[in-house]
């Protein structure tokens, strides 16, 4: 079998891409955040848009925390540990929800 074997690969590259990906994901919460003040306050601000939007808000500081953690663990560590499930439900949880509030706040 042609392949790298394990002792060839470098372990360095792989979390350096799963920090950069949780960055940009990052970046685009906070797009969404952004747009979501946006859309809360075009036309005049309602009781209801600024309750969605404050709760964007807030969704988008609990992902900007899980990440921020998830990045330290990848930049700190050689090797390291996996995420765990209760974060990466967060993480998912808070992505979901934010584009729901999204999506509310368009529609």
């Amino acid at each position: 079998m042609g392949g790298v074997s394990a002792a060839g690969r470098d372990p360095g590259l792989q979390p350096e891409r799963t920090r950069l990906a949780w960055r940009r994901t990052t970046l685009s919460a906070a797009v969404a955040a952004v747009l979501a003040v946006r859309a809360a306050v075009h036309g005049g601000a309602s009781a209801t848009g600024v309750t969605v939007c404050a709760l964007c808000c807030a969704l988008f500081l609990g992902f900007l925390w899980v990440a921020h953690h998830r990045i330290h663990a990848l930049a700190a560590e050689v090797r390291p540990p996996a995420l765990a499930p209760r974060h990466a439900t967060a993480a998912v949880l808070y992505a979901v929800a934010l584009a729901m509030c999204a999506t509310l706040l368009i529609v």
